[in-house]
């Protein structure tokens, strides 16, 4: 009976090495099939979507219209975007001014990829097309 059992345990512990080679491979080709998806993912975040942004302050409100520049007339941000269309969009979209009081107008440029973008009738300042512009520009009021 001993000799029945111990061919038993042989078996077994085979079986165990066995099952864990395999777990140990699975696990290994799993993490490489992860890194190639991260190293994939990768390549696709490197497209960049640059916007710039000029204002042109009212009268004595440079300090409060620039504040989104860090205190400067002009900054260029990077933008989430996954195609130069969504991109453009997104540049297009910040033209909007809410502070009438404070910010006069704007210029946006966009580059995508570093390649400049321009607006639907072929303008580099995305905003000479803004929908709105006529009515959220040049809307200073009398200086105080």
């Amino acid at each position: 009976m001993s000799s029945v059992r111990a061919r038993h345990m042989a078996v077994y512990q085979e079986t165990s090495s066995m099952q864990l080679r395999h777990y140990v491979l699975t696990v290994l080709l799993f993490a490489g099939s992860a890194g190639l998806f991260v190293r994939g993912a990768r390549a696709e975040d490197k497209a960049v979507c640059s916007v710039t942004t000029t204002r042109a302050a009212c009268p004595s409100k440079e300090a409060e219209s620039f504040k989104k520049c860090d205190g400067k007339a002009s900054c260029a941000k990077a933008v989430e975007a996954k195609t130069a269309a969504a991109c453009s969009e997104a540049a297009t979209a910040a033209c909007a001014n809410d502070r009438l009081d404070v910010t006069k107008s704007k210029t946006i440029t966009a580059t995508w990829n570093g390649q400049p973008l321009k607006s639907k009738s072929g303008k580099e300042d995305l905003c000479l097309d803004y929908a709105k512009r006529s009515a959220e520009f040049d809307k200073c009021g009398p200086a105080k």
